[in-house]
């Protein structure tokens, strides 16, 4: 049986108004399936599947977008759903898909994805503002993960029944499973793999073909150097990020190092996120924090697969875990923030500025006058602990 990323039934919902559909994902997490399941999903109208990444339907549509029912044989007077995989390679995707809407949106109904956001800040502009629904996904999160590992009786205790206590042979399974998870991550075609040498073998290619795609895409020279950049960030998880230093590591420009950060959060394989301010001089306001969007292709690039207790960076992993956790579940990336003052006391995470968090690999490592002040300065924004045996706990328990 096929499985369906949790998102499907909302895009099904949007097959029913006339707005362009535009899926932003990484490469490898199933957009291409997907599409194909939407498509399957049309019964009462015609449906027609192309891919800009094939050279000659770029061109003609390059040519002219109406060259589009020439390709299709259709009419386009007709009821009919068009989808376009990898719309990005197009030349100018933005113009294309206005003109379309605008003059057929009556009776076409375009789907369409691109495996970059940094697409959508070069090509799309806001020429299609009010045209277009705009969806990103990411790799598989936990529910799914269990979900394509077809381990649905854990999935229904923890996401489905959710009252019911854990035995203490299903709280192991579940536990192992989340090992598993952050350990070789989300992507679908690693998780559908049992043997770990298969997986790993998998993650070198998406770290090796991608990532070497998306900087081919992106014109930029340098692929050792990118590599180089990506290697250093994937091993300072909760260190600042500082252009400057960076520069002088690889001995590249800043502004070299500028745009290879803003290719990689753009091509979903990291995220950074932003000082949480305050008119307190003693803040350090300026530098973001780097976490990896997938746990599985963090570890490629350390080529590091030990289980999280025994690695040495056990403590980076987790506070990883956890804004991913926050992240996904809040759809808040830029409302995930951190706090760290020129003496080095930190906040790993506030949220919307009502609630703090700390990461702790476990309880032991917990110093509660470390956050005395933290505590007397904004009493209004409650400060919690949250260590990896309690992840579990609340995974099972959710």
């Amino acid at each position: 049986m096929m499985k369906t990323r949790k998102i499907f039934k909302k895009l099904v919902q949007e097959l029913e108004n006339n707005k362009i559909l535009l899926l932003v994902w990484p490469r490898q997490v199933g957009k291409t399936t997907l599409l194909k399941q939407l498509q399957h999903e049309i019964k009462e109208k015609k449906s027609y599947f192309l891919t800009a990444e094939d050279r000659e339907i770029k061109k003609l549509l390059d040519n002219h977008p109406y060259n589009l029912f020439d390709i299709t044989n259709s009419d386009r007077t007709h009821q009919q759903v068009i989808f376009i995989d990898e719309i990005q390679y197009l030349e100018h995707p933005s113009n294309f898909l206005k003109l379309i809407y605008d003059m057929f949106h009556e009776n076409i109904k375009l789907v369409v994805s691109g495996s970059s956001s940094f697409y959508i800040d070069q090509k799309f502009k806001d020429s299609l503002m009010g045209r277009k629904e705009m969806y990103e996904m990411f790799t598989l999160d936990f529910e799914e993960f269990l979900d394509f590992k077809d381990e649905m009786e854990i999935k229904n205790l923890l996401f489905e029944q959710r009252k019911m206590p854990l035995l203490t042979a299903q709280r192991q399974k579940v536990s192992a499973l989340f090992l598993e998870y952050i350990t070789y991550g989300g992507y679908p075609e690693v998780v559908m793999w049992n043997n770990k040498e298969q997986k790993i073998e998998i993650l070198q290619s998406l770290a090796s073909d991608y990532i070497k795609k998306d900087i081919f895409d992106a014109n930029i020279a340098g692929i050792d150097k990118f590599f180089g950049l990506l290697k250093i960030l994937a091993s300072q998880i909760w260190e600042l990020v500082n252009a400057n230093e960076l520069s002088s590591t690889l001995q590249i420009d800043a502004k070299t190092i500028e745009r290879y950060l803003y290719i990689m959060r753009k091509s979903y394989t990291i995220a950074l996120i932003k000082p949480f301010r305050t008119n307190t001089r003693a803040e350090i306001i300026k530098m973001p924090k780097v976490y990896f969007f997938d746990l599985g292709l963090r570890n490629v690039v350390l080529n590091n697969f030990e289980n999280i207790s025994e690695r040495l960076d056990k403590g980076q992993v987790f506070e990883n875990i956890v804004w991913r956790e926050f992240a996904f579940k809040y759809n808040m990336f830029d409302e995930i923030k951190y706090r760290r003052t020129q003496q080095q006391n930190e906040i790993d995470f506030i949220i919307q500025e009502k609630n703090a968090y700390e990461a702790k690999f476990s309880k032991e490592l917990i110093r509660e006058s470390k956050y005395k002040l933290f505590r007397e300065k904004y009493p209004n924004i409650p400060l919690e602990f949250i260590t990896f045996d309690e992840v579990i706990e609340k995974i099972a328990m959710k």
